[in-house]
């Protein structure tokens, strides 16, 4: 069984905690040396901080610190490619170890970080759960999120998953193979991307979804209400309204081994299952910044050049609340992004916070998600929108829905629609509109109506 996202070779640029004497005997290792940034989580953004340092000429030390036993890794085909097998793990791997060595990065991995001292002028001590310290001129927080936990009776059985991590997608599909029966609870990205997975791998798949819609957090009503057809027309079994009151297990109990074995919901159905994946949304990993006293609300609070409350540390990516970068937003409006998009953009602000210059954030929060056939992309944000123009096209699949605020166009969803997706995407980038009534006819180009605001 694969026990490894990819195997980690042991090089210069993996922490190696003690060395050996001639005889063998292991040695204590020497007074750690102060790094010049530490990064702690070995995330999308903190892979791109340090590229991004790197190539804005930042040439002190840098340690990339991770708590999981994997090399930095792309998580999105985790519920995708990976799961199915379609992609080796190898390919997943952000970097080669070289390129740590070459940039003189070092690579820290299996190091969970518990307490941070930290002096006022930015410097300080790491101090890991296994005792080892990582002492560092500036920090910068690059922690992610976690998943949401179901706290329903029969949530620790066996066969209860997740999915955010590599370690959660290998115990996934080290049960795939026995399995018949998949429940998802949770219609967002990550539930519809592993059940249209899981049904394209033979399994009967269920969704439940608490709430009226599917994706109701990313999407408006069309789409989502497209979604719903779509998966439904595919073979998927998706119930609105509806949630798991408690996870039965099997019918030999603790001597089955607690694994689970159906899900009961609030009519008293039992669903058979033997996994339960659940993808109910994440929660942004502050603990390190409350124990450091830093400002936290929904994430790690930062301002428009992604410098924490403290003035000297970096938060980006998933854990960050940022003020909200979308051109129009109203004053004051912040706003937590999980998008690999915004872990890209985000570092790059902090990179050059951290080389002393001061550049916003100047790009457009832009998404995707692909479901079976399903390709969605996503431009913009459509909070607060007063208007909808939705254009498609049956006979090729495609479908859009473009959100518009007093007149001016916002974001889009766009399925299966690459042109229309770039269009209202380079639009927004450019301050333009696409004028409402131009953008109905399905059979226009809408790069062909983009108009001056």
């Amino acid at each position: 069984m694969v026990t490894h996202l990819a195997a980690a070779e042991q090089t210069a640029t993996e922490h190696v905690p003690a060395t050996q004497t001639a005889a063998g005997a292991a040695t204590q290792p020497e007074s750690p040396t102060r790094t010049g940034l530490l990064i702690i989580g070995a995330s999308q953004s903190g892979v791109q901080l340090a590229v991004s340092l790197r190539a804005l000429g930042f040439d002190e030390h840098i340690t990339l610190l991770g708590d999981e036993d994997h090399r930095p890794y792309q998580r999105p085909a985790l519920s995708k490619e990976f799961l199915q097998g379609t992609v080796e793990s190898e390919s997943l791997i952000f970097r080669s170890n070289e390129y740590w060595a070459e940039h003189n990065v070092d690579l820290v991995k299996g190091e969970y970080i518990v307490r941070i001292d930290k002096e006022a002028d930015g410097s300080g001590v790491a101090h890991s759960s296994s005792g080892k310290q990582f002492p560092f001129k500036r920090l910068a927080l690059t922690v992610g999120a976690r998943a949401r936990k179901l706290e329903i009776e029969g949530g620790d059985l066996d066969g209860v998953l997740y999915l955010r991590n590599a370690d959660d997608a290998l115990a996934l599909k080290a049960r795939v193979g026995d399995a018949q029966d998949v429940v998802v609870i949770g219609g967002g990205f990550i539930g519809l991307e592993a059940a249209s997975s899981l049904q394209k791998m033979g399994k009967n798949v269920t969704v439940l979804e608490f709430g009226p819609r599917l994706v109701g957090r990313a999407v408006g009503e069309e789409t989502a209400d497209y979604f719903l057809q779509a998966h439904r027309s595919r073979g998927l079994d998706i119930r609105l309204n509806t949630s798991a009151t408690r996870f039965t297990a099997g019918a030999g109990g603790a001597d089955d081994g607690g694994a689970v074995a159906g899900v009961e919901l609030q009519d008293g159905t039992v669903l058979p299952a033997q996994i339960v994946l659940v993808g109910i949304g994440v929660i942004p990993n502050t603990q390190l910044a409350e124990q450091l006293g830093l400002s936290v609300d929904n994430g790690i609070v930062v301002d428009r050049f992604a410098l924490a409350s403290d003035g000297t540390t970096v938060a980006i990516g998933d854990c960050a609340n940022m003020p909200n970068p979308v051109p129009g937003s109203a004053p004051g409006e912040r706003i937590r992004l999980e998008s690999v998009n915004n872990a890209i953009e985000h570092a790059k602000v902090a990179a050059y916070s951290l080389t002393g210059r001061r550049e916003e954030y100047a790009g457009i929060p832009w998404f995707w998600s692909n479901q079976a056939d399903l390709k969605l992309q996503i431009a913009g944000l459509c909070n607060g929108y007063d208007q909808t123009v939705l254009r498609r096209d049956e006979e090729r699949g495609k479908f859009s829905v473009l959100y518009y605020r007093q007149g001016q166009i916002i974001a889009a969803d766009c399925v299966n629609a690459p042109l229309d997706f770039m269009a209202v995407k380079n639009a927004l980038a450019k301050g333009q509109n696409i004028p409402a009534e131009a953008a109905a006819d399905p059979a226009t180009p809408l790069k062909t109506i983009t108009t001056d605001s």
